[in-house]
């Protein structure tokens, strides 16, 4: 899905406000494994994914990365609290396999929010389907069975398993691999 499509699927812009408000994305083609922000950094910059995956993960103590989100196409994949509150991340953001995204830096955003109350509006409307989806996770870790986390997450992202490494799909439902393998056989 491109972004001209999915702002206007959210909410109705002209075709003039639309216009003005793709010329503050500026579309990118990034390579498999690339680092788009890294623990400590303040991030910058909103991405929209066009075609590839991501995720964002953190370093445990042990130095394990423990997969925080996964974000596929169609997806806005930022470190929300770095961007919006101009703080350092505590994730890193990596685009999993080769990737178009669009991207577009706090200020821009700011000013089309200002700009425009539709865009506005469409922020609310993404940043609360985001929190609901958080939340989501949230409650699917604390009170499901690992085979009903499994579940879950491929109501959410139905594809994973062809994007993304076991390792990763298990830390972020919170379980071994071994566990998932489990699972996945059953």
């Amino acid at each position: 899905m491109n972004i001209s499509d999915f702002l206007s699927s959210i909410v109705p812009f002209t075709a003039a406000e639309l216009k003005d408000i793709l010329v503050h994305f500026k579309k990118e083609s990034v390579p498999k494994n690339h680092t788009l922000v890294r623990q400590g950094e303040i991030c910058k910059t909103l991405y929209f994914i066009e075609k590839g995956m991501g995720r964002s993960y953190y370093l445990n103590e042990n130095g394990k990365e423990i997969t925080q989100w996964f974000f596929g196409i169609g997806k806005f994949m930022s470190s929300v609290d770095s961007f919006f509150q101009q703080s350092p991340s505590l994730y890193y953001l990596e685009v999993l396999e080769d990737a178009t995204l669009y991207s577009i830096s706090k200020e821009d955003i700011d000013q089309l929010f200002a700009k425009y109350p539709k865009m506005e509006k469409m922020g609310r409307l993404v940043t609360i389907e985001m929190l609901t989806r958080v939340v989501n996770k949230l409650n699917a870790i604390q009170f499901q069975t690992a085979k009903e986390r499994y579940d879950y997450m491929l109501t959410e992202f139905p594809d994973i398993a062809y994007h993304v490494p076991l390792g990763h799909i298990a830390s972020y439902l919170g379980m071994s691999q071994e566990t998932l393998s489990r699972i996945r056989k059953g």
